[in-house]
């Protein structure tokens, strides 16, 4: 089935499902809802007014640990008296120090560089819409976002580090520091926004939060 739209504007009113790939058209739905593929059923988007609050609060909760988790020492390996402090950024330095340069660069985008401008993406952009402000800036920074976020891998990171721990038990002694709690914690949460807040909602919401404040022009600023 084709479908003729007038204008670009009119395809804001279409939304794509993430399985099927079939072409829905978006209709209003009430606060707390769940809008569905008709052809997959599959959640195409759901109605949440303390979607922007939540995301914001998680967002900047998020970051937080991820900071803290970078700040200090993840754990302390204690073997025959000599101690060795194994944190994120002292892991990078000696890939890079040992001559692995690409393999060095690439952990630090994996587990640094690109966790860190996720999440400071998602304080833009619901910063941004809570304020019905910069609708052009939030396109921008959806699509960044779209593009960045396969590439994290924060989770993965973690599960190494634990396989890692596992097998040095019985040999060395392990002292964990206040940065490997935090990395579980921040782990929890970015899986949590990842789960629960698609990127596909973010779009909708976008729509949802300009089209309302499009009644009244003063309130968004591109």
């Amino acid at each position: 089935m084709k479908i003729r739209v007038k204008n670009e504007d009119e395809l804001d009113h279409y939304i794509i499902c993430h399985k099927c790939h079939t072409l829905q058209k978006e209709v209003p739905i009430a606060d707390g809802a769940k809008a569905l593929c008709s052809q997959c059923g599959v959640v195409l988007y759901h109605r949440d007014s303390r979607l922007m609050d939540h995301g914001l609060a998680l967002s900047m909760t998020g970051l937080i640990f991820f900071l803290l988790a970078n700040a200090f020492p993840l754990v302390r390996i204690d073997i025959l008296g000599s101690e060795r402090f194994i944190s994120i950024t002292s892991m990078i330095a000696s890939l890079i120090e040992s001559g692995y340069y690409l393999v060095g660069l690439f952990v630090a985008y994996l587990i640094f560089i690109f966790p860190l401008m996720i999440f400071l993406l998602y304080i833009l952009i619901f910063s941004l819409m809570k304020g019905g402000k910069g609708k052009t800036m939030t396109k921008d920074l959806l699509i960044l976002l779209s593009r960045i976020q396969p590439w994290h891998m924060s989770d993965i990171f973690l599960i190494s580090i634990l396989v890692a721990i596992v097998k040095l038990f019985g040999m060395a002694e392990i002292h964990f520091g206040i940065s490997f709690w935090a990395l579980i914690v921040f782990v929890l949460i970015d899986t949590y926004i990842t789960r629960s807040i698609h990127l596909g909602e973010l779009w909708t919401l976008q729509k949802q939060v300009y089209r309302s404040k499009k009644e009244n022009p003063a309130c968004v600023r591109d």
